[in-house]
């Protein structure tokens, strides 16, 4: 990762917070949000989305929410690539394919049924 610190601010830990700050549903939800590389030089900084944001139907709306607002609130920033990795042909680390119930058999040789109703 090229990163470099100026004075006490380093850029890495703010475009850290920012994701903290801006996006903690992605944590509610069982997903993470990496940063891969940051180039100070260029401003441009790529994020992998992963955990249950590979295969999340909703995670190209949370990729360009990312995008546009790190550049709006990060002067520094001026391009975001961000990826689930659901290609799994690029270095953003594979991913794993969305399983609906009934498709899949627990270790039991059980069906999985999905979740249970709360009520």
């Amino acid at each position: 990762m090229s990163t470099e610190t100026q004075g006490g601010d380093d850029l890495e830990d703010r475009v850290a917070n920012f994701l903290r700050r801006n996006f903690p549903q992605i944590q509610m939800h069982g997903g993470s949000a990496a940063i891969q590389d940051l180039d100070r030089e260029t401003g441009e900084v790529s994020i992998a989305l992963g955990g249950a944001c590979s295969g999340c139907g909703i995670s190209p709306m949370t990729i360009q929410a990312i995008k546009s607002r790190m550049v709006k609130e990060i002067p520094e920033i001026e391009q975001v690539n961000a990826q689930t990795g659901m290609g799994g042909d690029d270095d953003m680390g594979g991913g794993m394919s969305p399983s609906f119930p009934g498709e899949t058999v627990d270790d039991d040789g059980e069906t999985d049924e999905g979740p249970e109703a709360p009520f």
